[in-house]
């Protein structure tokens, strides 16, 4: 018996449904609940940013696929990935043919998914969600440049930043500032 991560492919929509009849199924059948360890759905936490209020979403970042951990046996596999195919959403297990036995996805390939998704602990950035433009008049309301007004020269989504442009002792002056510390001008 080799234990791995599998991906299995479900209808778009259908993974959450699709992880709660796997979780029965691992209890109460014993076919299935010896071969399933554990069943995943990809999402990731993202801090949304709207009219200056900050809210965190959870958000799927593989959208239609499952990662489910099997021990599967050498013979006998077939009973538990037939009933699990036979999950109404499921199409089928990714990179394997009807009646074929899956493969599982490589150890490094796993890691990174389940690190994305928050399963493995390590040092996790949350991403932001903007919605500001290049060319919009913001205020800034945190940190040394509080209460400044300014008009948004450069959006940097990898890193949560804006470049604004400012004006400080009669000069425009760029300031670089994260989401969270600007807003529209004319909210608060």
């Amino acid at each position: 018996m080799a234990k791995g991560w599998y991906v299995l492919h479900t209808f778009t929509g259908h993974e959450n449904k699709v992880e709660k009849i796997l979780r029965i199924m691992m209890g109460e059948n014993a076919e299935v609940g010896d071969v399933v360890t554990d069943v995943k759905v990809p999402a990731e936490e993202i801090v949304e940013v709207r009219n200056g209020k900050r809210r965190t979403i959870s958000r799927k970042f593989l959208p239609g696929y499952i990662l489910i951990e099997m021990d599967l046996p050498e013979r006998g596999w077939k009973g538990a990935c037939g009933a699990i195919r036979k999950i109404q959403g499921v199409t089928s297990f990714v990179g394997t043919r009807d009646n074929s036995k899956p493969q599982p996805i490589s150890t490094e390939e796993a890691k990174s998914i389940l690190q994305k998704a928050g399963a493995i602990k390590t040092e996790r950035r949350v991403q932001l969600k903007q919605d500001f433009h290049v060319g919009e008049e913001v205020q800034i309301t945190d940190g040394p440049f509080e209460s400044f007004k300014g008009s948004i020269e450069v959006v940097n989504q990898e890193k949560g930043k804006l470049r604004v442009t400012v004006g400080i002792f009669g000069r425009s002056t760029p300031v670089e500032v994260g989401f969270s510390q600007v807003v529209r001008l004319g909210q608060s």
